[in-house]
């Protein structure tokens, strides 16, 4: 888009007071509106952030996308979040524009336990992915640091090495101004890495006191984590969460340090925090986990710049901490302020990129192999991908377990408050197999079935088997909108009848158990013998 267009579109959405070819200011960039602005609408009628008019409206990414890591490579953005339990983890994302992101692959397959907020990097030619990990009921996890590398993003990708830094979480590697390499850890903590990487050369050691915040703001607790550290000018700048993830809408928060060194002393940012949700009024909660980094704009003298970070959309918890985009603005005394306010509002795009597809399909006809980049078991065993296998448009998916909290179902991510899946179910007369609602092995709730009986689950436990008129195979319907969840059961796919029995699940969620993660839909088979998956459709509703 040409600058004199943009200024057109921008125009259109009530931008006419922008200043064009300057730096976006932090709080004055909403674009007004006089009606409500909703998302555009992407695949399948996902929420997608890219209006269509040079704005945009968060989250970038809407459902399960925490931690972000994010780097830039020539005109390519790549970024990937913390995916904890759920296997094949790390899906690195692709953007030329940082608002349309695409998915290329998942980075790490071996389970090394539940995944926590990593750095992605790329340091003479090479790409390093620093995970950290808490351990696992899974044979081999545990808690620790780990590195994976790969000469190309797309893979391959190493197998992980362990770093031996089991009292610290979420790394951040950064180059020091004389070469030297290190992880920035939680806690105001650094570790010196060997040259090429792939080892700890040094102890811990405490570098850095963050900011604390007044006693009487409602927070989670201190919990300084997520540090990410950038070099612009003549100084690095360290920007750290602090006030707990979770807990108090307003307690996550980003604040900022810097120094001329990488080795210190680390000066606080004097407007700290840069980031904050103030009331329970806001669009988006817990905000924070942040990285700053240069717009797709070529010439430096027009570029812009941005924050990635996380935040809980107002209501859904359930959905997980979602990847939310803000402008930044480098002031004459050489800090940065990060605007957007609530980020309720349409905000232009950054200027330069290329907008490209957005999202992924999720209704799957299994011809393709999506395994990975959107299908993922839950804390999957060594030998868990030996259950499934695809053959003329059907999922094979060898039974486990007893129950689906034995049974590792597949799961994938959602970023809609309201939405239906629907699959044809075929199963042996041993086995066992439906829809979930899926938190953990602990919290889920679905519909599933075996030969003679349905099977309700709810808050993770069965709750009731009344008679199955359909036998081994069955089409099944779950919609979860917002929040209140029905089921649907067909013999043919056109006549449907209601099962008798909803659900309602606003807590199904972290704050009541625990574990950061979002309640994703999900498939399983239990029992003995095989399930055989068909036509499986996603349908976001309005």
């Amino acid at each position: 888009m040409s600058e004199t267009s943009r200024r057109d579109a921008l125009k259109s959405v009530g931008l006419g007071a922008l200043l064009f070819g300057a730096p976006v200011a932090a709080e004055a960039a909403p674009v007004k509106s006089a009606t409500p602005v909703t998302w555009a609408k992407g695949l399948e009628g996902q929420r997608k952030a890219d209006l269509g008019n040079g704005a945009f409206l968060n989250p970038i990414l809407a459902g399960d996308h925490p931690d972000p890591a994010i780097l830039k490579d020539g005109d390519d953005y790549y970024m990937t979040f913390s995916s904890f339990d759920a296997y094949p983890g790390m899906i690195i994302w692709h953007s030329k524009d940082l608002v349309n992101w695409t998915p290329k692959t998942a980075a790490l397959k071996t389970n090394i336990g539940s995944v926590w907020a990593v750095s992605l990097a790329k340091h003479n030619g090479r790409y390093f992915l620093y995970i950290p990990t808490k351990q696992t009921a899974v044979p081999g996890s545990k808690t620790t640091s780990w590195v994976i590398w790969a000469d190309h993003i797309e893979g391959p990708w190493s197998e992980p090495v362990d770093l031996d830094l089991p009292k610290h979480i979420d790394p951040c590697h950064v180059v020091g101004e004389d070469g030297s390499r290190w992880l920035f850890l939680s806690g105001g903590d650094r570790v010196r890495l060997s040259d090429d990487g792939l080892k700890r050369a040094g102890e811990p050691e405490h570098v850095y006191d963050p900011w604390h915040y007044p006693e009487e703001w409602d927070v989670e607790g201190f919990s300084p984590e997520g540090p990410k550290v950038m070099r612009h000018g003549e100084y690095f700048y360290l920007i750290t969460a602090v006030g707990g993830t979770a807990g108090p809408p307003t307690g996550h928060m980003v604040i900022a340090a810097r120094s001329k060194s990488i080795h210190g002393p680390w000066e606080q940012h004097p407007r700290n925090p840069l980031v904050r949700t103030t009331s329970v009024e806001e669009k988006w909660w817990s905000r924070g986990h942040a990285t700053v980094i240069d717009g797709p704009a070529k010439d430096s003298g027009d570029a812009d710049w941005w924050a990635v970070y996380h935040g809980y959309e107002n209501g859904y918890w359930t959905l997980g901490r979602q990847a939310l985009l803000a402008p930044v603005t480098w002031t004459k005394d050489g800090w940065f302020d990060i605007g957007g306010g609530d980020l309720s509002k349409p905000l232009p795009k950054p200027k330069g990129g290329q907008a490209g597809a957005h999202g992924i399909a999720l209704s799957d006809d299994f011809s393709a192999d999506k395994f990975g980049l959107q299908w993922n078991f839950f804390s999957p065993s060594a030998t868990e991908t030996q259950r499934l296998h695809r053959e003329g448009g059907v999922l094979h998916l060898a039974a486990s377990g007893d129950a689906p909290s034995s049974s590792s179902p597949l799961t994938f991510v959602v970023g809609d408050p309201a939405y239906e899946i629907e699959c044809d179910i075929e199963i042996d007369p041993g086995a066992r197999a439906g829809l979930l609602l899926w938190y953990d092995q602990k919290l889920y709730c679905g519909l599933g079935f075996d030969a003679k009986s349905f099977i309700t689950h709810q808050y993770g436990i069965e709750r009731g088997r009344p008679a199955n008129p359909y036998g081994t195979r069955m089409k099944m319907r779950l919609r979860n909108d917002r929040h209140i969840v029905a089921f649907h059961t067909s013999a043919d796919g056109v006549t449907w009848k209601r099962f008798d029995r909803g659900m309602e699940v606003s807590g199904y969620h972290h704050n009541v158990r625990g574990g950061f993660l979002m309640l994703k839909p999900a498939i399983y088979a239990a029992g003995t013998g095989e399930v055989r998956f068909r036509n499986f459709v996603y349908r976001a509703l309005a």
